[in-house]
């Protein structure tokens, strides 16, 4: 876990690929106790506000609460998309337009804690949006930058995944990853945070924090 930034109201980090944002498991961490943690042994009050989230096998920035007038300042952005997120995505294809925009209406399912797309008013389907742009490709994977305009459970693996371009080691939603390739170094999910941007919640100053793609 590397810290970006930190003051009295928030704090900036990194959440590693494999660390849950939050869990009821016992015994595994996530990174609201980490933060918890980080915060006891600092001598503060233990309080995390969690203002998003990020899958467990994605590394990204994240922006964590310190209190709790803090935490409701920054759901308020996040709520009204006032709050900047950005991605790189490694997927297997090769999309036909350099930028677009995908909208897409997912149901959750939360029995296999999948997403899929389904038609325009299916009950519980919500509406997703993005837009992505291509930065790189060798003819069978690109490198796309995306950014997000909705907040759905899984959404930029399935939008991409329903487009024809599923992300490279996705287990979920690329039928390309078998078994016995998931523990290969290039077949770890390829979907990074890599940027946010959003209002300080106190000094109402606009803050971005932005980190290295961390696959080629």
């Amino acid at each position: 876990m590397e810290i970006l930034y930190e003051d009295d109201a928030i704090l900036v980090c990194v959440k590693p690929a494999g660390i849950a944002t939050q869990t009821k498991r016992i015994g595994e961490k996530d990174m609201e106790s980490m933060l918890r943690t980080y915060r006891v042994q600092k001598g503060e009050p233990p309080y995390i506000g969690v203002i998003h989230r990020l899958d467990q096998p994605v590394k990204g920035v994240m922006v964590f609460a310190k209190t709790k007038e803090a935490a409701s300042d920054l759901s308020r952005q996040v709520a009204a998309k006032m709050a900047d997120k950005f991605y790189y995505a490694m997927v297997d294809g090769v999309p036909e337009k350099k930028k677009e925009s995908l909208e897409d209406y997912l149901q959750r399912d939360g029995r296999t804690n999948t997403s899929k797309v389904v038609p325009k008013g299916t009950v519980d389907a919500k509406r997703a949006e993005l837009s992505y742009e291509v930065l790189e490709t060798d003819g069978k994977r690109s490198v796309l930058k995306i950014q997000l305009a909705t907040g759905r459970h899984h959404q930029i693996r399935v939008q991409l995944s329903n487009a024809g371009w599923p992300i490279v080691g996705d287990r979920k939603y690329n039928r390309n990853v078998r078994p016995e390739e998931t523990k290969e170094p290039d077949r770890e999910l390829a979907l990074c945070s890599y940027k946010i941007g959003f209002t300080h919640p106190k000094t109402h100053r606009k803050m971005e924090f932005e980190i290295d793609m961390p696959f080629q």
